[in-house]
């Protein structure tokens, strides 16, 4: 049974509340509702989650992100996940907000998202022309809740080393000087290599390069490179960024066709969880700065120095003023 007592109890608790809200609104200040629900101006810029994959280059550039927005305030987490099949729904849902990603890869990813498994080889929409590649990837990121950043010159995409002795012998400094020379190739490559148009049939079709036999033994993988060092395979398929080539004496033919992608580096944000300024502000400095030939430093301190990427990324950003010591 209520009692008179308990009714004036809660009616005064009523006016309490109502005189608090009007006296909040009296000073000039937003009601608590009207923040939504926070009383912290600073509660949307506290926590970030950057996103990385499983290998060094993503690594590292998480690392550099991290490190740039927790020098301009931010509270950041680190969240590894090892591939774009896991990542890149996390970013679309907002448990990631930032991830450091290749602006063709991603391009060709949401397109056979978009449109089918065969669009990227039917109907590719990037290309070796980053500006052409990021303003496509733009039109198919956007509609799934994905801001795209600028791209900077870093670039991290296949490439093809041979030893620094046969480019020597033969005179060989693009992939176009390697079809002249007519010799049968053997390429050292992930076993995905045939089927891939980066790969063996563009090495044939764009440089006319007469690839006679795969050997399977991974991309810029050590026992890869020491096959190319030791003359069991002329070619071998690394990255830009591999920091260990002068270590098997090897070195880098010129895609002077063209033939990969445009695949620079640029932050990825879910836009609706990273909807802050500040963030793309910050992030631009460092795209602004970057280069693959920092990035092929890095990865050298962290896979031959053996160095903590995140001690790597501080000790870059500290040399380039981009963050405070």
């Amino acid at each position: 049974m209520i009692t008179n007592r308990v009714r004036a109890r809660a009616a005064a608790s009523v006016l309490a509340a109502a005189a608090l809200t009007a006296g909040l609104a009296a000073c000039g200040g937003d009601s608590l509702e009207e923040k939504g629900g926070s009383d912290s101006p600073d509660d949307d810029k506290s926590s970030l989650v950057v996103g990385q994959a499983g290998f060094t280059v993503s690594t590292v550039t998480a690392e550099l992100y991290s490190a740039m927005l927790k020098d301009a305030g931010y509270d950041v987490t680190i969240k590894k996940l090892e591939n774009r099949e896991l990542y890149e729904p996390e970013l679309e849902k907002g448990s990631i907000d930032v991830f450091p990603e290749y602006a063709a890869t991603l391009a060709e990813f949401l397109n056979a998202k978009e449109n089918g498994a065969k669009a990227p080889e039917k109907n590719p929409v990037a290309s070796n022309d980053v500006d052409e590649t990021v303003a496509e990837l733009r039109k198919l990121a956007e509609p799934r809740g994905l801001k795209i950043l600028s791209a900077g010159d870093a670039v991290d995409q296949n490439a093809f080393a041979v030893s620094q002795d046969f480019a020597d012998e033969n005179n060989l400094k693009t992939l176009t000087d390697l079809g002249k020379t007519g010799d049968p190739i053997r390429l050292a490559a992930g076993d995905e290599c045939p089927e891939r148009p980066f790969c063996e049939p563009g090495l044939e079709n764009t440089y006319d390069i007469d690839i006679t036999k795969i050997d399977p033994l991974g991309v810029g993988t050590p026992a890869a490179k020491q096959s190319v060092q030791d003359g069991t395979n002329q070619l071998v398929l690394t990255t830009t960024t591999d920091a260990t080539l002068d270590d098997f004496g090897l070195v880098l033919l010129e895609d002077d066709k063209g033939l990969q992608n445009a695949d620079n580096i640029l932050p990825v944000l879910n836009a609706d969880a990273a909807d802050d300024k500040e963030i793309e502000t910050t992030l631009d400095k460092l795209t602004r700065v970057l280069t693959t030939e920092d990035l092929i430093e890095l990865n050298r301190k962290v896979d031959a120095e053996r160095m903590k990427p995140a001690d790597a990324a501080k000790e870059y950003l500290e040399e380039k003023n981009l963050i405070g010591s």
